[in-house]
């Protein structure tokens, strides 16, 4: 049964939106002054996405919304503006009133694709000043993935964009539309190569080191990846210019130009994970503090690996709470791990635990560790990550962590 929204008047024009409560695509439409946002719970997924199936995308996209018409101009002649020719023209009418789409098709943006397109869209408007003027004529990029950071250089200069995962940006006089969708599966993707396994320990260097200049074979060495591997991410980071570079060839070097971006970026991409698995144990009679000091003890006997992270770690860099109720620890599976665990009386729970074991891959997720007061700790990028993915003040605690102790 649909439900009827009443008219609305919006910059003089009138929009009449009826939204079907049956529709899973629309989350909700948020209506304020003369913007128009669709926050959306779906996302459109390609394995591959053509120049063509992109277009059909966007045109499918703009009809979804109440009281937009679109239609793809076919005659290529109409597609050239001051000697430019677009990939494609799109005619929408938004509750009746008509705007022109100059569409250009990309397979990625990254921010310094998204510069170098605003420079040739003023130059257009250089070229042929006259056609600048039509408020009617909106240029718009399409891509398969847009990153996030382009998205916010193109809402800057209103220029539109879309993606294969449905995110619409479309600013014009009188009609403002802004479709949020989560990100395409080509972005997730990579956004899972990047912040998982071996490129993680390059990111974790990176962050720990942001204001250092280092060059691939260092950083290789460092994280105890192959330098195959390290400038793979390194070539990914400069894309998002979070990097600084200098030099050339063998000799280049960079410096994490951008680390609260790349930290934010990892935080948004772990919300998107599943929890990390666990194993339980509860040790009778003994507060966090001295559960820290007998882990530390048994597993330096046995000059076996470990780092404490969690609220427990982050209590010893910057204290926050007035207790901490459990401790939690990376720690690397073997038989010298289960006999550290068993000589300080630990037994498995499935409730109650007051110690939680985290079963590393491999040693090198247990890198840049600081040794604080006798106790390993992880370093403090690895506790305010895995804090994020906590519960009750967790989270609380991961923020005072990074004011406090990591300071970006």
């Amino acid at each position: 049964m649909p439900v009827y929204s009443p008219a609305i008047t919006l910059a003089g024009y009138s929009f009449n939106f009826w939204i079907f409560s049956l529709n899973s695509k629309y989350e909700r439409i948020i209506l304020h002054e003369t913007r128009v946002h669709l926050h959306c719970v779906e996302s459109m997924a390609f394995e591959e996405t053509t120049e063509y199936q992109l277009i059909q995308q966007l045109l499918e996209s703009l009809r979804a919304i109440p009281e937009v018409q679109a239609t793809l101009d076919e005659e290529p002649s109409m597609r050239r503006v001051a000697d430019r020719e677009y990939d494609a023209r799109v005619d929408v009418r938004v509750s009746g009133r008509r705007l022109t789409l100059l569409i250009e098709a990309k397979k990625s943006l990254y921010p310094r694709d998204v510069r170098q397109a605003l420079w040739q869209i003023r130059e257009t408007k250089r070229r042929d000043p006259e056609d600048g003027r039509h408020m009617d004529t909106v240029p718009m990029l399409i891509a398969e993935s847009i990153s996030p950071g382009s998205k916010e250089l193109l809402q800057g200069e209103r220029v539109g964009y879309f993606d294969s995962g449905g995110s619409l940006f479309l600013p014009a006089e009188g009609a403002y539309l802004l479709v949020d969708k989560p990100p395409p599966k080509v972005l997730v993707r990579a956004a899972r190569l990047l912040f998982s396994g071996r490129r993680a320990r390059v990111l974790h260097a990176l962050l720990i080191r942001h204001a250092d200049w280092t060059g691939v074979k260092a950083l290789a060495e460092q994280t105890q990846v192959s330098p195959a591997t390290v400038s793979q991410v390194l070539r990914e980071l400069e894309r998002l210019e979070w990097l600084e570079s200098r030099g050339q060839g063998p000799v280049k070097e960079r410096h994490l130009r951008e680390p609260a971006a790349l930290l934010d970026a990892w935080g948004k991409y772990l919300a998107t994970t599943r929890p990390i698995p666990l194993r339980r144990f509860y040790v009778s009679a003994v507060r966090s503090d001295a559960l820290v000091d007998k882990i530390a003890q048994a597993f330096g006997e046995r000059a076996t690996d470990y780092a404490i992270t969690d609220e427990a770690a982050a209590q010893r860099y910057a204290p926050f709470l007035s207790t901490v109720s459990q401790v939690r620890c990376r720690v690397v599976p073997g038989r010298a791990t289960d006999e550290a665990l068993d000589t300080i009386g630990s037994r498995a729970v499935n409730e109650g635990a007051n110690l939680t074991v985290i079963d590393a891959k491999s040693p090198g997720e247990l890198l840049f560790r600081e040794k604080v007061d006798g106790a390993w700790l992880a370093s403090p990028v690895q506790v305010y990550l895995d804090l994020l993915q906590g519960e009750g003040r967790a989270k609380d605690m991961a923020e005072h962590l990074r004011r406090e102790k990591i300071g970006f």
